[in-house]
Formats: structure tokens, C-alpha cells, sequence
């Protein structure tokens, strides 16, 4: 196996502490294939933001952050997956991925549950991107 076909982890700084507390990196990175974990809206301590518009903003820059560090951009997304504790939210968390994602859109899949990891969690975001792959230069 070539060495750039390797597993790469993608932790940007700041995100230390998930690594380690929580035993998960924010992406793995194989190829140009990137692998994100799920990003929800949480700030640096781990506080949930008020409201879908507030949280979704949130976990989009966190979805923005890792794969800028793994050398993406967010036009490099080609599956979308968000996880929504209720889905009267849609519009507006729609009107949030309309400020990150612009066409050409991504396959995109909104899945609602129950609960998510942490009280007061209305939305999760996990992505796959191919890097340089985007449409956008």
C-alpha cells in the first residue's frame, strides 16, 4: 500500500480534547476520500448554542474547519448526512446550509432522531468529501 494511501487523521487544533476524552478523530482522511465525524453545535466548551439557526452555523464552521484541514473546502463535499432531533426544524437549518453550501449541491441526506450525544443538541452534521474534487476553484 502506498504511503499517501494511508489513514490519515485530520484533528485540527482545538480539537485535542475530543481526541483524547472521547476517543474519535473529526476526520480520517484515505486517498482524497475525508471521512468527517459528525459536527454539531457546540462551542469550545462544549456548551449547545440556542436554536437550529445558531447551532447549525456552528456545526457547519466546525464541518468547514476539518476539512480545511485536511486541504478541502467545503465544495469538495459529495454527501451530506444531518441528523435532526426534530424536523420542524428543516427550514431554518436549511437556510443555514444555504450560507455554506451553494450549488453545485451535494447528495444530502436528513435523518430525524430521538436524541443526540449531548443534551440540547438539535443537529449533527457528518460529511464525506473527495478533495479537489469541487466544482468551485
Amino acid at each position: 500500500m502506498a504511503t499517501s494511501e494511508r489513514q490519515q487523521l485530520i484533528n485540527p487544533p482545538g480539537t485535542e480534547l475530543v481526541y483524547e476524552k472521547m476517543q474519535f478523530s473529526q476526520a480520517v482522511r484515505v486517498g482524497d476520500t475525508l471521512w468527517v465525524s459528525g459536527q454539531t453545535g457546540t462551542d469550545e466548551n462544549w456548551k449547545a448554542a440556542e436554536g437550529i439557526e445558531n447551532q447549525a452555523r456552528l456545526a457547519f464552521q466546525g464541518l468547514e474547519r476539518v476539512i480545511q484541514a485536511a486541504g478541502g473546502t467545503l465544495d469538495d463535499i459529495v454527501e451530506l448526512v444531518t441528523y435532526h432531533t426534530s424536523m420542524k426544524d428543516i427550514r431554518g437549518f436549511s437556510k443555514v446550509k444555504a450560507e455554506f453550501i451553494q450549488a453545485d449541491y451535494s447528495a444530502w441526506t436528513a435523518v430525524g432522531v430521538t436524541e443526540l450525544v449531548m443534551p440540547g443538541l438539535l443537529v449533527e452534521i457528518k460529511a464525506t468529501a473527495v478533495i479537489g474534487s469541487g466544482n468551485k476553484k
